[in-house]
């Protein structure tokens, strides 16, 4: 039976069910371990797929914590070693994911605005000069104010909305500011897995505009969660109307291209619709989200494991390691 090695923080292993996990991996063929990080990994047996969410640890690593970076060097040099081995997502991939501001310039670089689709206006601002350098990238009021670094902390997911430009004393710099588009409070998850994806519909910030409000603060995991029910999400009553459905074709156009592009099979895309104009807008992109609300969510990403195994294997055949 060929092996899966996995390894995800305590926190995300206790959020899946892994007994059920393990069941559609041996139903599809493959054993499932947990990889120890602080062991020899060749010390653990052999295995043909590394599943992994090392997000914090490489944006750690990269950050100079010395620990972290011991940590990735193994792995890396495992997987440098090991070329027949499946890793679910390539760690320079992932790496691409970990600065926003480098995300959105690729997400930006796309064919997807000839379908109407685009990502809101945005900037990384440094410690000076800060209304210009939103004016030169067309970066207006309001505006929400989002960390550089999109994982590897808490403080990814603290952000601000920006009324004013009183407001711009409170920005943390470095960071990434990013015209915010009125989009009636609703926000579209779409999860990736592969060839598949499906979106969810999850409370967002409801309507706003430029103003003399002094700036909110807000953290987007709480804000975006289902159930949500915090004031920031909550429609004026002149505001409630008939909801837009979205177009699943869009949908579907929007998982296709950012797979392609990032060149990975676990992705979670931010989407609303922009409320006067009817487009699409992405407005963030992150590695292996949680997936809840994904409909036999260990199904597919077993099959799409398969998939890649089968590549490898039509690629190396004898030399496949099992």
């Amino acid at each position: 039976m060929s092996n899966i090695a996995c390894w995800m923080s305590e926190k995300k292993i206790q959020k899946i069910n892994w007994v059920e996990f393990e069941k559609t991996c041996k139903k599809h063929g493959f054993g499932l371990f947990k990889l120890d990080l602080n062991k020899s990994l060749e010390s653990q047996g052999t295995f043909c797929v590394f599943l992994h969410k090392l997000t914090d640890i490489i944006a750690s690593a990269d950050q100079g914590d010395p620990k972290c970076a011991k940590l990735i060097e193994r792995v890396e040099e495992y997987i440098r070693g090991h070329p027949t081995l499946v890793v679910l997502d390539p760690i320079p991939h992932v790496r691409q994911l970990l600065n926003r501001y480098i995300s959105y310039r690729k997400i930006n670089s796309t064919n997807l605005h000839k379908y109407g689709i685009f990502i809101p206006n945005f900037c990384e601002l440094n410690s000076t000069n800060l209304q210009e350098q939103l004016t030169n990238a067309g970066v207006s009021y309001p505006f929400i104010c989002k960390p550089s670094l999109g994982h590897g902390s808490k403080e990814a997911h603290e952000m601000s909305l920006i009324f004013n430009e009183r407001g711009l004393a409170d920005c943390r710099t470095p960071c990434v500011a990013q015209s915010f588009i009125n989009h009636n409070a609703v926000l579209y998850k779409i999860f990736i897995v592969g060839e598949r994806h499906h979106f969810v519909e999850r409370p967002s910030l409801k309507n706003f505009h430029a103003c003399d409000e002094d700036t909110i603060y807000f953290d987007s995991s709480d804000v975006s969660k289902a159930g949500s029910r915090s004031s920031l999400t909550l429609l004026e009553p002149h505001e409630i109307f008939d909801k837009v459905e979205p177009n699943p074709e869009v949908l579907k156009r929007i998982a296709v291209t950012l797979r392609g592009e990032f060149g990975m099979d676990l992705l979670g895309v931010d989407v609303v619709i922009e409320k006067d104009t009817g487009k699409y807008a992405i407005i963030d992109i992150n590695s292996y989200p949680g997936y809840d609300g994904f409909p036999d969510f260990y199904d597919a990403l077993v099959d799409c494991i398969g998939k890649r195994v089968k590549c490898k294997t039509d690629k190396f055949g004898d030399d496949f390691i099992n």
